[in-house]
């Protein structure tokens, strides 16, 4: 379709919506406000890159006018190496519009819940754990999204042997879908006095939080039970039974959450990170019968799969599933974790077409 049809059609129904948010009857509906919101912030990116493509069209326009009026100027190298640049510009331009003119996945609109657990490798294993952790959080405070720990078990040494947290914000799945997998890391440990590399490994989960998407649970599926908090003592431990652990019979998933001090509170966190489990245990098993299928694509995500190593001695990150290798560990630990899952991105989307 046509960039600038659409492009008005859509700055016409920006301007129409944000209309409706600028008038006092809006604050009496949330729920119209909330979706209306949602909508803008929907349009915003498609207005922003609508407008930079004009803009880039106009000055090729005038640019290819001065050039045919002044063909004999010494400015025509320049000018022609400067439309070179827009007309580039103008192509990377339309990729963005056709990407973000694809229909939004549920996944896309809702937040995602992640776990990180310690692997093989002992207290070297929770220490890469804890790591992990800190490249996300470090990423997710980038990008301005939010972390909301559920549940944490910390090692004697400080390293994690699990977390389990949200991240709420805009395009959360889109950017964490593919860290699904085993991580390993190559690397001397803190306890070893011979200077010896170890390997050792976490395990990384992503779950999409769909949305409103309906679970229905029947009270009469869980056993729940409470249990004292673990902390790091003090005055923080707990002194009565706030945390919670949900058992749920049909699937057999389990979970937990101690992290608030309120009973009430771990039990609504709890919830919610088995809802989400339970959204991907029914999706996984619609789609049983494409297990084989799915078990010899890339992109699969499998827990199993050894996905990413981490070299600290050379300081090399490899991404396995498409063999792609940069020298720029530091960087990514420090939360540029775009260095490694944009040009995976890339290869996996170019695959699929």
């Amino acid at each position: 379709m046509d960039i600038n049809i659409e492009g008005q059609r859509i700055e016409q129904e920006y301007t129409r919506i944000t209309a409706i948010l600028s008038s006092p009857e809006i604050i009496k509906d949330p729920v119209r406000l909330k979706e209306n919101s949602r909508l803008v912030k929907e349009l915003e990116p498609k207005i922003r890159t609508f407008k930079e493509y004009q803009k880039t069209i106009s000055e090729i326009e005038n640019l290819k006018k001065w050039l045919n009026k002044e063909k004999d100027s010494d400015m025509v190298g320049l000018v022609e190496e400067e439309l070179k640049g827009l007309e580039e510009r103008k192509k990377t331009l339309q990729k963005e519009w056709n990407t973000l003119l694809k229909p939004i996945s549920r996944e896309e609109q809702g937040n995602v819940i992640m776990e990180i657990r310690a692997g093989t490798g002992g207290d070297e294993a929770s220490l890469f754990a804890r790591d992990l952790f800190k490249m996300y959080s470090k990423f997710a405070e980038r990008k301005g999204w939010k972390i909301e720990i559920m549940d944490s078990n910390f090692s004697d040494r400080g390293g994690l042997k699990e977390i389990i947290y949200v991240v709420e914000g805009e395009g959360t799945w889109a950017s964490l879908k593919y860290e699904s997998g085993v991580h390993r890391v190559q690397r001397v440990p803190e306890t070893e006095s011979l200077g010896r590399v170890h390997t050792s490994t976490a395990t990384v989960a992503v779950l999409p939080e769909v949305g409103e998407m309906e679970i229905k649970i029947n009270p009469a599926d869980l056993e729940i039970d409470t249990y004292r908090a673990s902390g790091p003592g003090g005055q923080h431990v707990n002194k009565t039974s706030s945390a919670i652990r949900i058992f749920h019979k049909p699937s057999g998933i389990r979970v937990q959450c101690q992290d608030e001090r309120s009973q009430h509170q771990n039990r609504a966190r709890a919830l919610r990170v088995l809802k989400a489990k339970l959204i991907q245990y029914y999706t996984d098993k619609q789609t049983e019968e494409m297990s084989e299928q799915r078990k010899n694509q890339i992109k699969t995500g499998d827990r199993s799969e050894k996905i990413r190593t981490y070299n600290f001695s050379q300081g090399r990150i490899t991404d396995h599933r498409v063999n792609v290798t940069i020298y720029r560990l530091k960087d990514l630990l420090d939360g540029k974790l775009e260095l490694i899952t944009e040009p995976l991105k890339e290869q996996l989307e170019a695959e699929q077409k």
